[in-house]
């Protein structure tokens, strides 16, 4: 009888688990996990107490009623040393609860990361007495849908078991660094927005795109979207719609399965040893909070003060618009709300905001929010491309729902140059953005950039470019050498109220500010302006 399967927090099939079945007034059974993660036995129906454990693997204790209508879903955590804040974005003065995985003892320690990384303070060693108890214990089933609630399990309201830090008063970007008695060492981000405004500018962090990409419990908008299927993964290639489907995103129903932000990330841990000007390796890294950090880390080298806010706090009211000259956004802010976008682009179009996208395919989909802490993602059910969208008339999956995000940013993202990196040509040098670089109609710039995935220049990875719907009056100042005319297009336009936009088109500009003297100059001389 096949009882269910037993998969990782990468929802990757475990073998050779050793499982228990405890019944009361029965003598207990044990099995062990076949080759594809399935737990198999011939047991009496009624109600089991079950027992999982694997070397590697924090053991845990659950329970299954037999016979199952569907096959259960059991899960365990490897013992890897892993953790995140709850909730990960706050403002100054409110706390945050400190949620670590480890096999064994732990430092944590609160930096600041700014152009340099700071040390605030030691919070503390940890280890709770007890053996193993500072290990987490998961839910079983899908919990990308509904958190993964570490410290749920083993904790009270004792004091010593609640693990709270308040915000420092200094807005930002914040790290926790967590190192384990043996050495292992983990990092994971913290948000501080201001109590109140402090600066002309507010510059947002896309923790709603880390949250599309963050497939820690087995699901992201790119991997098994729609939902987990019934049985976990043995090898990738074969049993993932990603890899096996003509349509590589596979998005082809109209309705995705919530993901939770109750999840670690693991492609925003920062490595020790990494500094600002580093190159920025690894696959993910490059277009999450990692690159971000290049941009924060700029703007206080260049004496520019700034607000931090999360997406998440301006979706839910917390950042007001009206309260600040310059909004900023970059790298890869791709998933927004309709509240989000239309609440900006009142702004820009009615009140005379500025905005700044230093960034690549933003605002190309839409989210909806089911609660404070959970999301679904409107892909539509054509494709994910900008060649799909072109298939029913439309330039984006924000398109197919709203409008296209080009009607506000100026540009918008299309296939052709993705993947590649490349510097820019300067095409219209008579604009005041490029005052005091030198250069002239048809020089290149954007050479030096730290992107590693894509290396090449600051247009790259993913990049954008105009389009029927950009606004009137939309001026071309330069364009990316990416191939197949797939070029970033950088854009600047006015509105009526006075508003203005910005757009560079690639994710790896941010990467470029901290090596590129041009990026960097003309970078400031729009925040300048807009913020004069």
């Amino acid at each position: 009888m096949l009882i269910g399967y037993v998969s990782d927090e990468r929802y990757i099939a475990l073998h050779d688990v050793a499982v228990l079945f405890e019944m009361s007034g029965s003598e207990p059974v044990q099995v062990r996990s076949l080759s594809d993660g399935s737990v198999r036995a011939d047991l009496p129906e009624g109600q089991y107490r079950v027992t999982l454990r694997r070397d590697g693997f924090s053991a845990k204790r659950t329970s299954v009623t037999l016979p199952v209508d569907e096959p259960s879903q059991f899960r365990l955590l490897s013992n890897s040393l892993v953790g995140y804040m709850w909730p990960k974005c706050i403002q100054s003065g409110e706390k945050s609860e400190y949620r670590v995985h480890a096999t064994e003892a732990y430092r944590l320690d609160l930096f600041r990361y700014g152009w340099d990384k700071e040390p605030v303070r030691t919070v503390g060693w940890f280890d709770e007495h007890g053996p193993l108890a500072t290990t987490q214990v998961t839910p079983d089933g899908d919990y990308t849908r509904t958190g993964i609630r570490f410290n749920d399990q083993g904790y009270s309201n004792n004091p010593h078991h609640r693990q709270y830090l308040v915000g420092p008063e200094r807005s930002g970007l914040y790290y926790l660094h967590a190192r384990s008695v043996s050495g292992e060492f983990f990092t994971f981000p913290w948000i501080v927005a201001p109590a109140e405004p402090e600066n002309d500018v507010a510059v947002l962090a896309a923790n709603i795109n880390w949250n599309c990409y963050n497939n820690f419990g087995g699901r992201s908008n790119y991997i098994h979207p729609q939902e987990l299927p019934p049985e976990p993964t043995v090898n990738a290639r074969q049993d993932l719609h990603r890899y096996t489907s003509d349509l590589h995103m596979h998005f082809s129903v109209e309705d995705y399965a919530p993901l939770s932000f109750d999840r670690p990330e693991l492609f925003n841990h920062v490595p020790e040893e990494t500094q600002i000007d580093d190159p920025l390796e690894g696959r993910s890294e490059c277009h999450t909070l990692p690159a971000e950090w290049r941009l924060f880390g700029w703007l206080e080298r260049e004496g520019f003060g700034y607000d931090l806010y999360a997406e998440t706090q301006f979706h839910f009211g917390q950042l007001d618009l009206d309260a600040y000259k310059v909004l900023v956004i970059s790298a890869h802010p791709e998933y927004w709300s309709q509240e989000m976008y239309f609440r900006l682009k009142a702004w820009v179009f009615e009140r005379g905001g500025k905005l700044m996208y230093l960034g690549g395919n933003g605002l190309n989909c839409a989210v909806e929010f089911l609660d404070d802490s959970t999301i679904t993602v409107r892909n539509t059910s054509s494709g994910g491309s900008s060649s799909d969208m072109a298939k029913i008339g439309k330039e984006s999956r924000l398109d197919v729902y709203y409008e296209s995000e080009a009607s506000l940013l100026g540009v918008r993202c299309t296939e052709e140059g993705i993947m590649t990196g490349a510097p820019y040509r300067a095409i219209d040098t008579s604009h005041w953005i490029f005052d005091g670089t030198g250069l002239a109609d048809g020089d290149i710039f954007g050479e030096r950039c730290l992107h590693m995935r894509c290396p090449g220049g600051a247009s790259g990875h993913e990049t954008d470019k105009m389009s029927p719907s950009s606004p009137p009056g939309t001026r071309l100042l330069a364009k990316g050498l990416n191939p197949d005319e797939g070029g970033a297009d950088i854009i600047h336009h006015e509105t009526e109220s006075g508003g203005e936009v910005f757009s560079v088109g690639s994710i790896s500009y941010p990467c470029a500010l901290p090596v590129d003297e041009n990026i960097s100059k003309i970078t400031r001389n729009v925040l300048e302006r807009f913020v004069s």
